[in-house]
């Protein structure tokens, strides 16, 4: 019941002020921004859309892991941890329907931040990667400061990821997987355990691809 909250209040977050999915176009979802400048004398105000943070992480390969890693681009992101007892292993099996559909298009990555770090170390994803069958770079599995997890969750894509002593495993995730376009920007929010959900996830990564085309 609790993880059907949190989505439910995702998408109400993400989807203030914003138009829902149509067949034509994708939603630019996210806290815009407005601020004031001068132009000839005269003060304007400019809307600034919401845009993923830069960031540092570990790979399962040790390698370092950056925005400029997802340059023209686009990916899904999620977060998860290893001892996950709830949702994470669905999520996972989802996102590995992701990962094959688009195994072989460079131009579609997959970010997974663990949130629980101190656990899940390189060699610890190196190994849950590998048991998933899966490599990098397509499917980026990433650690690192745990502040800089939990922050870059809730500002950057709006997501639950915490630390909880009340909640399975002892943390507190959404289990949505988002949408990022190559300009940075939330395009898509879907459940992660929903299978449905994935299938619209496919069918809009598919809808933004083609909107790089025209």
């Amino acid at each position: 019941m609790r993880r059907h909250i949190e989505i439910g209040f995702l998408f109400l977050l993400l989807g203030a002020c914003q138009e829902f999915k149509t067949n034509f176009e994708l939603p630019i979802l996210g806290r815009n921004k407005i601020v004031t400048k001068e132009v000839n004398g005269i003060l304007i105000k400019d809307t600034i859309p919401h845009r993923i943070a830069d960031f540092s992480f570990i790979n399962q390969d040790s390698a370092v892991i950056t925005n400029t890693s997802f340059k023209d681009k686009i990916y899904v992101a999620d977060f998860f941890f290893i001892n996950c007892p709830s949702i994470c292993p669905e999520m996972s099996k989802q996102m590995y329907r992701v990962y094959e559909k688009f195994l072989d298009n460079e131009n579609v990555g997959l970010l997974s931040h663990t949130i629980d770090p101190s656990y899940d170390t390189v060699a610890a994803l190196a190994n849950y990667a590998r048991l998933l069958g899966v490599s990098s770079p397509k499917w980026e599995f990433v650690t690192g400061d745990k502040d800089q997890i939990y922050d870059i969750g809730e500002t950057s894509y709006m997501v639950v990821a915490n630390e909880d002593e009340n909640a399975p495993g002892g943390f507190i995730h959404s289990g949505a997987f988002l949408l990022i376009d190559k300009e940075r920007r939330v395009r898509g929010v879907y459940d992660g355990t929903i299978p449905s959900q994935v299938d619209l996830l496919i069918k809009d990564i598919n809808k933004l691809l083609s909107s790089y085309e025209q």
